[in-house]
């Protein structure tokens, strides 16, 4: 459970980084000045034996990561105690092939890293795998995690929540991210108790975690809101700040993703320094 008023501020992130390998420099930078408490991190596109684990100890932060080299990767990083680390949807539940899920304690609060399917087209097979992804994400939360408990999911969901999560719901007709299944699936996800912490203090359209690299979209405003953080009703009655951090978008090879940053008002234990 959330521990009681007058806790210390907790800082949670999420971002996909499209390649650790590529953009570890820009990471170690981004952590630097941020200092999240945790961070959660997508398409690491690591083994899990190339995870650059000294790296992030060094900057004080234990790591748990699970990659499948050239392809997805999820990891977790966490200036607090770690443990009760699990590896895709947990016991009792169908595995999936693919590294796109990860949980974690982290200090008082359960984290989970998530990147979730493409989907690609709504004929695909890529993207039944995605519904059927989603579906087993929601039977892990039934199974093994509590409404009242001190949650929070971070990552890529790679859907857009409602039209004001796309630059033009118009160019999106018939496309992923925005069907009503997608959008039906993740309504799931709230209804059994989590909140969109982004959307407790923003109401507005044309708010973006990612842009296309192609035709200059980051630059034309023409992006969707996908990278979400998620937390449990507890958790995210205390939250005091999220945004997404547009900065991180810009300069030389960058990431096609934002970090989005929440702030918590929690009580933690923090590890000796």
């Amino acid at each position: 459970m959330v521990g009681s008023v007058g806790g210390v501020p907790i800082r949670v992130a999420t971002w996909n980084v499209n390649s650790l390998k590529a953009r570890l420099g820009r990471v170690e930078e981004w952590l630097a000045t941020v200092e999240p408490d945790v961070c959660c991190l997508q398409e690491t596109k690591l083994s899990d034996d190339a995870f650059p684990a000294m790296t992030f100890q060094a900057m004080g932060y234990e790591s748990v990561h699970v990659g499948q080299g050239r392809w997805n990767g999820v990891a977790i990083l966490s200036r607090l105690p770690i443990s009760d680390v699990v590896t895709g949807f947990g016991p009792g539940i169908e595995s999936d092939p693919e590294a796109r899920l990860l949980w974690a304690r982290c200090g008082p609060i359960r984290v989970a890293s998530l990147y979730a399917p493409n989907g690609r087209s709504l004929d695909s097979e890529h993207y039944e795998y995605k519904l059927s992804w989603y579906e087993r994400l929601l039977e892990a939360l039934h199974r093994h995690e509590n409404a009242d408990d001190a949650l929070v999911l971070c990552g890529d969901f790679n859907i857009a929540p409602d039209d004001r999560d796309v630059y033009d719901p118009d160019e999106f007709v018939g496309s992923t991210h925005v069907s009503e299944p997608e959008r039906a699936v993740f309504r799931r996800l709230l209804e059994w108790g989590l909140v969109d912490v982004f959307r407790e203090h923003y109401d507005a359209p044309g708010l973006f975690s990612w842009w296309d690299y192609r035709a200059g979209n980051f630059h034309k405003g023409k992006g969707m809101r996908i990278d979400l953080v998620l937390a449990s009703r507890p958790v995210a009655e205390r939250s005091t700040a999220v945004l997404i951090d547009r900065n991180a978008r810009k300069g030389k090879q960058p990431s096609d993703h934002a970090p989005v940053v929440a702030d918590f008002d929690l009580e933690q234990e923090r590890t000796a320094p």
